[in-house]
């Protein structure tokens, strides 16, 4: 009887217990929501958008400076293109585009890296900017390595934060996917693994609330997880940035967990201009380094 009783207190306080978190979860989700959506509403009024040969194209265009064009990473957009160089954006002439499948940018089903190109190409012709400095995040940087060696003409350097670099040998097997699972590119699903991000990516589960909304993002990582992240491995050849003619600005975490430290190295006797500035911490996202990351861009560019 007692061990009856037992079962009918405690599991019924389990049961309530299991349904207040189930609650206590859905409202921090839902907070979390509309934080970020507040967010990310707040660059719809900086926004303009051209059609292109390759689609339209979402950016923000901003400043008076030299003109910089900022290259995202994946999960990003033109917010994460305008937040990138927050430390001088007010001495740059910032134009923020969002890539192929981000927010307010279209995505054709056989696009490329180089059609990309082509189409930042478009954007500068259509603001009338004959060169620009590239500076490129993460996966952003393999758009701005073709930008650079498609159009030297057009590029005033590159700067380049803890981005990817291609293979210098072939892969033994052909890589097919790198990036976010589709199942993974919805707004609860990354927030139920928000708090995997730290000890997996080295970032804050905060970072989450940069990247949602997911539905305005989720074809542009599609794309970078088959083609813009296995390019620089299957097509290594076509990436060789000892062909580069124009300056490079290298600023790399040796604590990043998604854009290996040690790839940096095997480039850095094989890119002719080449100015490297390796930070001690701070992750894939550099923080903490403002004033280093800053100094190092207004000394390259000026």
């Amino acid at each position: 009887m007692k061990k009856l009783n037992y079962r009918m207190i405690v599991l019924p306080l389990i049961l309530i217990l299991v349904l207040v978190l189930v609650i206590l979860g859905i409202i921090s989700f839902f907070a979390v929501k509309k934080e970020a959506d507040i967010r990310f509403s707040g660059y719809e009024n900086k926004t303009q958008s051209i059609n292109t040969k390759y689609g339209k194209i979402s950016f923000i265009d901003e400043g008076n400076g030299v003109p910089v064009l900022s290259c995202h990473g994946i999960c990003g957009g033109y917010d994460q293109a305008y937040d990138t160089p927050e430390e001088y954006r007010d001495k740059i002439r910032l134009v923020a585009p969002s890539r192929f499948g981000y927010p307010g940018s279209d995505l054709l089903e056989n696009a490329t890296v180089e059609m990309q190109v082509e189409a930042f190409i478009e954007l500068l012709d259509f603001l009338d900017l004959e060169k620009v400095y590239l500076l490129a995040t993460s996966a952003g940087s393999t758009v701005a390595y073709k930008f650079a060696l498609m159009h030297p003409e057009r590029t005033s350097g590159l700067i380049l934060y803890c981005s990817g670099f291609p293979a210098t040998e072939p892969s033994k097997k052909e890589l097919k996917y790198a990036g976010p699972p589709s199942a993974f590119c919805h707004d609860f699903t990354m927030w139920l693994i928000s708090p995997l991000f730290k000890p997996l990516m080295g970032m804050e589960k905060e970072t989450l609330k940069s990247i949602i909304p997911m539905k305005d993002r989720k074809a542009g990582i599609i794309f970078d997880g088959k083609i813009t992240n296995t390019v620089m491995v299957n097509n290594y050849q076509d990436y060789d940035l000892s062909k580069l003619s124009v300056p490079v600005l290298i600023i790399h975490a040796k604590d990043d967990k998604l854009a290996n430290f040690k790839t940096v190295e095997p480039w850095l006797s094989k890119i002719k201009d080449c100015t490297f500035v390796p930070l001690e911490g701070g992750g894939h996202l550099m923080t903490g380094s403002g004033s280093i990351i800053r100094d190092a861009v207004e000394d390259f560019i000026n």
